[in-house]
Parts: structure tokens; sequence; C-alpha cells
């Protein structure tokens, strides 16, 4: 079984669903309101565990009843929380609105994910037995780059996804093995509006590049290969929340697992478009056999740039 620690954010998802999202300065009424457990860290350690990975989570929590749900969500899906602390304080929050497109806007408050600003005790040792880390960066670069830097020396692959997107120090980016940017992100990141120019363009800091293209799928780069693109599953979205993490979370399990690359991304997208045909983060991610039953084995045969689905799918 392939093993995984993320090292990330775990927040509670407070999600608005309304019509429209509201312009500055507007007021509209929403129809329904959740509280989901989420946070890229987790949301990337669950997707993974429900794709049938040993999964472990480092990370934060806050001493407050959404630490503790969030704890409890972890455990429920199989993810190993020894090493997932408890601060003094509130938990990390993000607050959502989903309008009837499918489409969301997200604001973060880190809460305790801010105090992870280092490894702790043990968090080496663990990340020694994974055969993959998965980073993002809702908690302080300067642990995300421990993190990182660790798994390197340790020869534990690194799986990037860097958002939200900012300057990536080179220290991190000369740890990182694969990096899985959207399209937005990559763009942010290089200056480039094109993702392959921009895969092009980070294939000068890392080995191997993924950007996830949402309904037209995922760009594969690496240096000295030829591009690759994978179509996304064709489908209606109701939520794109954490979809990208869900496909981050299938990748890794997949290639994990010795998949060659274009069955691996064939297989995360399948996961991804699952993932958008029901509403939240976590509570959206199907189960491996979900994913295998809906993975469609001709797409990781498929090059197509121009291909255009009805859905935000990655």
């Amino acid at each position: 079984m392939t093993s995984i620690v993320v090292l990330g954010s775990t927040n509670m998802d407070l999600v608005a669903y309304v019509a429209k999202a509201p312009a500055r300065g507007e007021t509209v009424t929403g129809r329904e309101f959740r509280t989901v457990p989420g946070g890229k860290g987790a949301n990337q350690a669950v997707a993974a565990a429900r794709a049938g990975a040993d999964v472990s989570m480092i990370g934060a929590v806050g001493a407050d009843e959404f630490g503790s749900r969030l704890r409890a969500a972890l455990e429920h899906s199989g993810v190993d929380t020894d090493l997932l602390r408890t601060s003094e304080g509130p938990s990390g929050t993000a607050h959502i609105v989903v309008d009837d497109e499918g489409g969301n806007a997200i604001v973060v408050v880190p809460g305790a994910n801010a105090t992870v600003t280092s490894l702790d005790h043990g968090d080496e040792a663990l990340i020694a037995t994974a055969d993959a880390l998965l980073l993002q960066l809702e908690l302080p670069l300067s642990a995300v780059t421990a993190g990182a830097v660790t798994a390197r020396g340790l020869g534990v692959r690194t799986v990037l996804t860097p958002a939200p997107a900012q300057p990536l120090p080179n220290e991190l980016l000369a740890a990182t093995d694969l990096l899985v940017p959207n399209e937005h992100e990559a763009a942010t990141l290089t200056g480039l509006a094109d993702p392959h120019a921009a895969a092009e363009a980070l294939l000068r800091k890392v080995p191997e590049v993924v950007v996830t293209l949402g309904a037209a799928g995922s760009l594969y780069a690496a240096r000295g290969a030829k591009p690759l693109v994978v179509p996304a599953p064709r489908v209606r979205a109701v939520d794109t929340t954490a979809a990208g993490d869900t496909f981050v979370g299938a990748l890794a399990v997949a290639l994990g697992e010795g998949r060659p690359v274009p069955q691996a991304l064939a297989w995360a997208s399948a996961a991804a478009a699952l993932s958008v045909q029901r509403p939240g983060a976590s509570s959206s991610m199907p189960y491996r056999t979900e994913i295998d039953t809906a993975f469609d084995p001709t797409h990781a045969r498929r090059d197509d740039r121009d291909d255009r689905q009805e859905a935000d799918a990655v």
C-alpha cells in the first residue's frame, strides 16, 4: 500500500450556497449553509486515504469544537492524526460562497495553522516512512520549506500544490519533485497566461509539473519529455470546492502505485470529476471503488489542447 504523509492545513469550511455571488457592497440571500471539514492539507489527506493510501497528517487544529470535529473527520476517513497538534486558540476556517454554476470564492482565516512554523518532534521520522510528502501553502512557508527539504534529504518524493499562489523561495523549489498548480496559479508564478508556456518556465525550477486545466483536464510536463494533455471526464458541476485537492490526493496514490503518468492523470481526473458533482470539500471526495468505476482508460491516451468540457473537474 502506498504510504503518504501530508504536511498541511486543517480548516472548518463555512459554506453558503447562493444563486449568484454578491458583488462588493452587495447583500444576497443564500439558500443553504453548511459546516464541512476542509483545508487543503486535510482535503488532500482524505482524498488520498479514500483513494487507497495509508495516510498520516502533520499540522494543527485549535482547542475548540471545530478542532475536535476536524480531527474526528480525518480519523473517520482513515487518516492517522497522531502528529496532528492541538494549539491554543481557534481552528482555521474557510469562508466559502458557492454559486449555482458551481463556482466559489473563498476567504481563509489560518487560526491554528499559523502556529505550524517548523517541524515538530516525530515529524521527520514519520516523513521518512512515506513514499510521498504532500505540501500546500496554507501553512507558514518556513514549515512547508522545512518539510520539503527534509523529505528531499530522506529520498521521499515531494508533491507541492502552490496554493494560495505566492512567490516561492528557491530552497522550496529546489526540494520539490512535482509541482501541481492550476492554470491560474501557474500564470501567477510565471507571469505567463498560456499553461504550456507556464509549464515550460516552471520546468527550469522543478523536474516535473502538472498544470490542472479545469474542464480541459491536465497538462503534464517533464524535463526532456514531450508535454501531455489528458482530458477530464464530461460532467456537470455542483460544487468545485476541493476538486484540485481531490485530484492531487488521487494522483499521489496512482503515482505511488507505479501507474504510468497518462493513466495516473486520467485516474486522478476521474476522482476530481466525481467530487465536483457533490457539495462540500472532504465530504465530496470519492472512494477507490467509485474512482475505479468512473475511470476511463481511453482518456490516458489522448492529447488534445482544444478539448473543453461542461464543468470544472480539476
